[in-house]
């Protein structure tokens, strides 16, 4: 039985690929805790399990799927990554810095210490930084290198069983430091940190995490009777920007809402706005009343991405004072990240801001923040081919830095070339482009098919490297996770000042590791941490997968040094 399963996953090795997928994926979503491998992680497993068939795919496969993986990384990360190279996004950058200054430092001495070749240590680098695209771009660089063909396959081989073994390692690392150990050596309450700094930035008293049967925005008629003598601006100020008063019926007939509108007994109010703010209205008015064919008004819920420039680097606050009464702003995204809707978060380039508002106040409102967010499930295929080709070509020059020779590669030059057509596309966002879902799986299923054909055609020498090195590297992986995070926790609390929940996401965010954000939300109570992390993600997520070419030639230095 195994002997014919054996033959059939030779004979057609695509059967194997997705078999691979449907477990690895499986094994991801097993939750040890706050600690989940996640499917790229589990699909690296249980290829090296089934590549110890001897199943192998054709290397075009591999590269293709890697090139789709990594252009579409580049172009999802584009516009938050320009949009945070102003002052305040290199502030927090300095982190970056560390990271990638101390992991290479890190890295290169372990390579000196345990004679590492230069496979062992980009894995190293790729598992214990919890970047999963370093393993891509080493691995297109090592493919480069003039070396005979099964010394080329042993390196790559060496880069995928490394990444595996110290990826777990520190993975539970740097979730358990910056959730638990970090805020201890802070010597603060992290969850009254949390809820400090919400309150601060102008968040209610509520649990902002709670969820709610019932809808956020709500219209309400009301029959006026306690109400009387009261004005529409009265109304205004006493809602303070949550709901406003949208129609008022007298007798059949519809009058022009304005501020100095006073109401009169038995008059019917059409009021729009959050619930919370509408709970009580009819204290303030009169019974609310279920018949509303006298009101007609049209609302509207409408994405709009923010690339006026007199908001960029503004406060939310600013904006909302800045838009019509009417116009309500009832969600925040920054780089797929719900944000918390606070008054003192800064607006980026590239933000989505939902909007509630009646149809004609919303035409309004939209020109005064950006453009429209266009919902197509359409994609761009050649505005996508266009860019990968280009980093195609880009990653093919060669230039010498310090007398060794560096080349972005496939991988960094399509990562390049992705960031650029990115940024283009947030700038223009009426033009027709690759949907959010088409991206994301672009991201995903180019990544675990590039690792499951790494991992199955490494599966045979994986062995081999885990007896040699035994303990040492998921000790070492361990120790490159933990360190550089220690340094950004001494960077960002004495010289950044940066507030506890801020800082930990910001440090979460530059080992790119959203199992890490969620357990130090979970820790928060809130959303703050996603304050710190968005900035140092989008940093990191692109900085980081440039460093595969770069160990490699480094530890090839050292190596031969040696």
């Amino acid at each position: 039985m195994i002997g014919e399963l054996t033959g059939i996953l030779k004979s057609q090795p695509e059967i194997a690929l997705f078999l691979v997928l449907a477990i690895g994926y499986a094994i991801g979503q097993i939750r040890f805790g706050p600690i989940q491998l996640g499917g790229i992680c589990g699909t690296l497993i249980a290829a090296l399990v089934v590549g110890q068939l001897g199943i192998t795919l054709d290397d075009s496969v591999k590269n293709v799927f890697f090139m789709l993986f990594i252009f579409a990384l580049g172009y999802a990360g584009g516009p938050q990554f320009f949009a945070n190279l102003d002052a305040k996004g290199l502030r927090l950058g300095l982190l970056c810095l560390v990271e990638v200054v101390v992991v290479l430092a890190l890295v290169l001495g372990a390579t000196l210490l345990l004679s590492l070749d230069q496979g062992t240590a980009a894995g190293l680098m790729a598992g214990a930084a919890t970047e999963s695209a370093v393993v891509g771009t080493a691995t297109d660089a090592i493919s480069k290198l003039a070396l005979p063909l099964a010394d080329i396959q042993q390196l790559q081989a060496n880069v995928v069983t490394a990444y595996s073994i110290t990826y777990v390692f520190g993975l539970i690392a740097i979730v358990v430091a910056t959730s638990q150990i970090f805020p201890l050596l802070l010597r603060v309450d992290l969850r009254a940190e949390a809820d400090k700094l919400w309150k601060t930035m102008g968040g209610g008293g509520d649990d902002p995490d709670a969820a709610s049967a019932t809808p956020e925005m709500v219209g309400r008629v009301f029959k006026v009777t306690v109400g009387r003598g009261r004005t529409v601006g009265e109304l205004t100020a006493i809602f303070g920007g949550q709901a406003h008063i949208e129609r008022v019926v007298r007798r059949g007939q519809s009058l022009a809402v304005e501020p100095t509108l006073r109401l009169q007994a038995f008059d019917q109010v059409l009021a729009i706005g959050r619930r919370a703010a509408l709970v009580n209205v009819a204290e303030l008015l009169g019974r609310e009343f279920a018949d509303t064919t006298a009101f007609d008004a049209v609302v509207e819920t409408t994405e709009v991405v923010v690339n006026q420039r007199e908001w960029f680097g503004r406060e939310l606050r600013a904006l909302d004072a800045a838009l019509p009464a009417t116009v309500q702003i009832v969600g925040l995204a920054r780089d797929g990240h719900v944000m918390p809707l606070l008054h003192d978060v800064k607006l980026q380039r590239g933000d989505v801001l939902k909007l509630y508002a009646p149809v004609a106040d919303m035409h309004k409102a939209l020109p005064l923040v950006g453009d429209r967010v266009i919902v197509s499930t359409r994609s761009n295929i050649s505005f996508a081919a266009m860019g990968i080709l280009l980093g195609v070509f880009i990653g093919g020059f060669s230039v010498k830095l310090g007398g060794i020779p560096f080349s972005l590669g496939t991988g960094g030059g399509a990562l390049l070339t992705g960031l650029a057509f990115g940024w283009y596309q947030s700038k223009n966002p009426h033009r027709l482009s690759v949907p959010p879902d088409a991206l994301a799986l672009m991201k995903d299923l180019g990544l675990a098919t590039f690792i499951a054909c790494v991992g199955l055609a490494s599966g045979p020498q994986a062995l081999t490297l885990i007896k040699k090195f035994g303990v040492a590297l998921p000790l070492v992986g361990v120790a490159i996770a933990v360190v550089p995070a220690t340094i950004s926790l001494f960077v960002g609390h004495r010289l950044l000042k940066l507030e506890a929940p801020v800082l930990l996401g910001a440090i979460a965010g530059q080992q790119c590791s959203t199992p890490a954000l969620s357990a130090v939300q979970n820790a928060s109570g809130n959303a703050t941490p996603l304050l710190g992390y968005t900035i140092t993600y989008a940093i990191s997520n692109v900085v980081l997968p440039l460093m595969g070419p770069l160990i490699v030639a480094l530890a090839g230095v050292v190596h031969a040094a040696k």
